[in-house]
């Protein structure tokens, strides 16, 4: 297998192209680490965008949602849903001198194609295997298995990683010379996701301990 997506006229920035990556490694990472990403498609005809769980399994990103979901309901319809899917890490504030050059530091993942949905049952529970580890690894050995009832509610799109591309920026604010010697502050307030400490629901019995995968979160 190629270490590299090959670029394609639906996979190339019209800007900053200079920042557009596609080696797999990059891309995966990026994915793995991302907790939700963005699902796009058409919906009678109006762009529909919607916030969902993911998961990465080899070559092929599954997406998450009710059975009777749009993007669930589309796909079923369509046999194969063109989408647009993106994820995103944003890894600290760029500040800039000028109100124009001030952006983030970031790293985000753009895969496009058409998604299927998963109706054998077997790949189904495979790709909310692989939805829980995404999670946490370690939780789907760590918790009551779907019941057929349960599967049949939930709906899984399975997009191949083909058309894909990653892009990142990263450094300090690029301000204009004339705006070097201005009084403000100027530079990059990092940011990261960190775990607190696990709450126990209400009705846990108290002894139940925290499983290690938990005490010890943190993303890939």
């Amino acid at each position: 297998m190629d270490t590299a997506y090959q670029p394609t006229a639906r996979t190339t920035p019209t800007r900053y192209r200079e920042r557009a990556i596609y080696d797999r490694d990059v891309v995966h990472r990026i994915l793995d680490e991302a907790l939700i990403c963005h699902l796009g498609y058409l919906s009678d005809g109006r762009p529909v965008v919607l916030p969902t769980t993911h998961a990465r399994c080899g070559e092929t990103l599954y997406l998450h949602g009710s059975s009777g979901s749009g993007p669930m309901l589309a796909a079923k319809q369509a046999v194969e849903l063109p989408v647009c899917v993106t994820a995103t890490l944003v890894d600290g504030l760029v500040l800039a001198r000028s109100a124009l050059h001030h952006s983030l530091v970031y790293r985000s993942v753009v895969v496009v194609g058409d998604a299927r949905l998963v109706e054998d049952p077997e790949e189904k529970r495979r790709a909310l295997g692989c939805l829980l580890e995404h999670i946490a690894a370690g939780r789907s050995g760590d918790c009551r298995v779907p019941s057929a009832r349960e599967l049949a509610a939930t709906g899984v799109l399975a997009l191949d990683l083909v058309e894909v591309s990653a892009k990142i920026r990263a450094g300090g604010p690029a301000d204009e010379p004339e705006d070097l010697a201005l009084p403000h502050w100027a530079g990059v307030l990092p940011l990261s996701l960190t775990a607190g400490a696990p709450v126990a629901a209400d009705d846990l019995d108290p002894a139940v301990p925290v499983p290690p995968y938990l005490a010890a979160y943190r993303r890939p």
